[in-house]
């Protein structure tokens, strides 16, 4: 991704996030509880609890309230009942489309998650038909205006704390790291008290597809709309060049 700048995405979400901030909880609620439940309270000895709790602090939610999260769920672990599923799919024009969601009723969350791509002229393919486009790796933006380092001195942190790669853009730093040094690259970024804009394990195209057709650009758009606004949908990845 060096050279591509997706700072803007990340601004256009946080800047949808800030406006449904409990949403965002939410979700961060439910990915606290089930990774407790599965490898539960110690983020030392839980990589799954230690991830959502760097994407907590990335998305500005208060320490008390991840602790009160941890502490709810490992006392609650017998009720815990949601589980992940990811749906795979193409949008307008063959785009890429990987859908992760935290549900209670997979009936229900497979409707919305048809109904959306439907809606956008898009559909819902077999599992393994797009993620193979698609590279898992954990990604740290930082913005540039909220760092007091300089490029050359944030990229070796990141690097000695185990980072892959380091990119430098416009208005951004973005710093990529496997999944499973991604917890270590983030603690030593927190430890050097640099503000993160975003921290999470995600799935990064390895390709981008640009889209010039209006119409398809509007039937994309509502199909990402849609599945915003879903309260099951955790995360959408597309290889759309926005």
């Amino acid at each position: 991704m060096s050279g591509h700048s997706k700072f803007a995405n990340i601004k256009h979400k946080k800047e949808k996030n800030d406006a449904a901030k409990g949403k965002i909880f939410t979700i961060i609620g439910r990915e606290i509880a089930v990774a407790v439940k599965e490898g539960g309270p110690d983020p030392a000895n839980n990589f799954k609890l230690a991830a959502v709790i760097a994407k907590a602090k990335a998305n500005n939610m208060p320490n008390e309230t991840i602790d009160r999260g941890i502490k709810k769920a490992a006392g609650d672990v017998g009720n815990v009942n949601y589980e992940y599923v990811t749906y795979e799919g193409y949008g307008p024009n063959g785009i890429a489309i990987i859908v992760d969601a935290l549900t209670d009723n997979k009936n229900r969350t497979a409707a919305n998650v048809r109904s959306a791509f439907t809606k956008g002229q898009g559909n819902i393919g077999t599992p393994g038909c797009v993620s193979f486009m698609f590279d898992k790796k954990g990604q740290i933006i930082i913005d540039r205006e909220e760092c007091d380092l300089d490029a050359d001195d944030l990229m070796m942190i990141a690097l000695d704390a185990g980072a892959e790669d380091f990119a430098e853009e416009e208005d951004s730093f973005e710093v990529l790291t496997d999944p499973d040094s991604f917890e270590e690259v983030c603690k030593a970024l927190e430890e050097a008290k640099i503000p993160m804009l975003s921290a999470e394990v995600t799935m990064i195209p390895q390709n981008y597809v640009e889209l010039t057709d209006e119409t398809a650009i509007k039937n994309l758009q509502r199909t990402l709309d849609l599945l915003d606004d879903d309260d099951d949908v955790q995360a959408v990845y597309h290889n759309w060049d926005e």
